[in-house]
């Protein structure tokens, strides 16, 4: 029985925190080796004991680099070369324009596991989808928050019923994102939501559900004219009283003291704060926290395993192994979940589009 007045260093090590890992997991393939395969994928899977056979990226160095740093056994030549590895789990990590394209050149009947988003829109999303069925691929996306040590606890909090119903949800996220160094991002149709706030929105429909209805507007800054949108506002309507909305800013550029990143949860019965550390300082980031508040209670640190970076890339290559291996049977990170987090940013592309009710002037003399 949990007890939330044990303190909250037992209270932390009774909540969930990390995926259930595979018993005998299949080698992992890795298709691209960039910036988040160095500082996310490989180091997840390094300490989660996830066995990597070798790495492809058409740019030579970025493979071999790989095989340096983190001791993979093999740098492939070619994707056939990859693609031909044995009861392999392919890692497929590239630019959202290359991911359908990859996904028809893999093998039939595979297993994957697919950067996010799946496509920059709900159609391509579709295709993807699609795809993956006409070939029998097993296919997860790798949408990770979810998995992080925070977002596990806050899960299992809200499970055993300790916050009551959710009634007030919010992310605020005010920092300073180094857009130069993904060059990819330049000239994109949409960014901000499909590459950066989708992993908010796939929080929330974790923790609340699906969203019945989506407003928001994504802007562009003047400092990043080439990049279509970096700054986001959205609410997601759950009904009547319960309130969910987004706030976020990638230009603050005035210092640490007022940056922000993190979520909000009320509940009837308690609320909880979780911050990402790892927008406050991008890439190396900064510490993840949880603070619980009960009825009654002052809030309390919940003592955490890990960080959104890189703890969470567990998560979702665990989830696939444990499937494709017959020891679980759900996939929570499925290519068909990730459908339904690519339909409510597909509506706030709508929304966007159709920029709301105009607001009535008064043009009398």
């Amino acid at each position: 029985m949990l007890s939330v007045d044990g303190g909250a260093q037992r209270f932390g090590a009774e909540l969930r925190q990390r995926p259930l890992a595979p018993s005998k997991p299949r080698p992992i393939v890795c298709i691209g080796a960039g910036s988040i395969v160095h500082d996310a994928h490989l180091p997840a899977y390094r300490a989660a004991g996830l066995p990597v056979a070798g790495a492809f990226d058409p740019l030579p160095g970025r493979a071999r680099s790989v095989v340096e740093r983190f001791g993979v056994p093999r740098a492939f030549a070619s994707f056939e070369e990859a693609a031909a590895t044995p009861h392999a789990i392919f890692d497929v990590a590239v630019p959202p324009s290359d991911l359908l394209g990859v996904v028809e050149r893999l093998p039939t009947g595979c297993a994957a596991l697919l950067q996010k988003p799946p496509g920059l829109d709900l159609a391509e999303a579709t295709r993807i989808r699609a795809s993956c069925r006409e070939r029998g691929i097993t296919a997860a996306v790798n949408l990770q928050l979810r998995f992080s040590p925070a977002f596990l606890a806050l899960r299992d909090v809200l499970a055993r019923g300790l916050l009551g119903r959710p009634i007030e949800l919010e992310v605020l996220v005010n920092c300073r994102m180094p857009w130069e160094n993904w060059p990819f991002l330049e000239g994109l149709p949409r960014m901000e939501l499909p590459l950066h706030s989708i992993h908010y929105i796939d929080v929330i429909r974790a923790l609340l559900g699906e969203p019945l209805y989506a407003q928001g507007r994504t802007v562009k800054h003047p400092s990043t004219p080439r990049i279509t949108s970096s700054r986001s506002t959205a609410i997601l309507d759950y009904g009547d009283d319960v309130r969910c909305a987004l706030s976020v800013n990638h230009h603050h550029m005035h210092g640490p003291r007022h940056q922000r990143s993190e979520m909000r949860l009320e509940g009837t019965l308690g609320a909880a704060r979780v911050v990402m550390g790892v927008n406050l300082d991008y890439p190396r980031g900064r510490p993840d926290s949880l603070e619980l508040a009960f009825e009654g209670k002052e809030w309390s640190e919940v003592p955490l395993l890990g960080n959104w970076f890189p703890d969470a890339f567990r998560g979702p290559m665990s989830c696939l192994q444990r499937f494709v291996t017959g020891e679980s049977s759900e996939l929570e990170c499925s290519i068909d979940n990730a459908w339904r987090t690519m339909a409510v940013i597909e509506a706030l592309h709508a929304a966007d589009a159709a920029r709301g009710a105009s607001v009535p002037r008064d043009d009398a003399p």
